[in-house]
């Protein structure tokens, strides 16, 4: 049998990706030059392609003439290959939650340290961010083509946007992607979950996001009841990470030197 024709049966049995490691054990070459020179070439016709270091995904027909493979098409697989547990964040989840009105340029995974360094290919550009846990209890999944995906709640989605407003375009662009996942999150079923998980500062931007910015004052209440219940003592920070201002106004209920002005996107 030849690589290609394995590669053939793989896909039709059900087996979209396979390992280089896959490969060697399959024995279908007679020398790893061989074998990297057959990769090459079913990598330069679009009969594979090389999405991480080691790993290859067939090329199914429909994304044939768009040249390259959504992430969500492989990322499990390649996940379980890299023996890491993931989910997938911020814009990317948010998308898949359908409260990203404009898609993410590029596809966004959380996944636990130590960090590893990413081949970048022509296929989607997978960014990665690190925590030294991932908070199991407020993760989903969703179906895709090739099985299952792990994506964020909506509370902990929130939560990322905030915390990593410096990767996303701003806290404008959170407010306005926060905003459609409002009637997705339950801050009495999950805030307690992902007290280990999330800091302090982060709740209270996002409080003071959800009261005077998207003005869900319901969402903001309870929130600010869950965190005072396990943070007695808050102290001043500043709403934007990444501004240069001086503060000059300040929130004393969520204890935040307002430094930017924030308007959310209209839809």
């Amino acid at each position: 049998m030849t690589l290609q024709r394995w590669i053939k049966d793989r896909s039709i049995h059900g087996f979209p990706t396979f390992s280089i490691e896959d490969a060697r054990q399959a024995c279908l070459c007679s020398s790893e030059q061989i074998l990297q020179n057959e990769l090459s070439r079913l990598s330069a016709n679009k009969t594979i392609t090389n999405v991480y270091r080691g790993f290859y995904v067939i090329f199914p027909v429909q994304y044939v003439l768009r040249g390259s493979i959504p992430a969500t098409y492989y990322i499990d697989q390649l996940m379980n290959y890299l023996g890491k547990p993931y989910y997938v964040c911020m814009l990317s989840a948010s998308e898949l939650l359908g409260a990203a009105h404009q898609r993410p340029q590029q596809f966004s995974v959380m996944t636990t340290f130590p960090k590893r360094s990413v081949v970048s290919r022509r296929n989607v550009a997978t960014e990665w961010f690190y925590r030294e846990q991932i908070p199991e209890d407020c993760i989903i999944t969703k179906n895709t083509e090739t099985g299952i995906i792990r994506i964020s709640n909506a509370l902990l989605t929130a939560a990322d946007l905030v915390q990593y407003q410096q990767h996303i375009g701003g806290l404008a662009r959170a407010a306005t992607i926060i905003e459609e996942l409002t009637e997705q999150i339950d801050i009495k079923k999950h805030f307690r979950l992902l007290v280990p998980f999330v800091k302090s500062v982060v709740w209270q931007r996002l409080g003071y996001l959800l009261e005077n910015i998207i003005e869900e004052k319901e969402l903001a209440d309870e929130l600010y009841l869950q965190l005072r219940s396990v943070n007695h003592h808050i102290q001043y920070t500043p709403l934007s990470t990444t501004a240069t201002s001086e503060y000059s106004v300040r929130d004393s209920r969520w204890k935040i030197n307002i430094n930017t002005q924030i308007e959310i996107d209209e839809l």
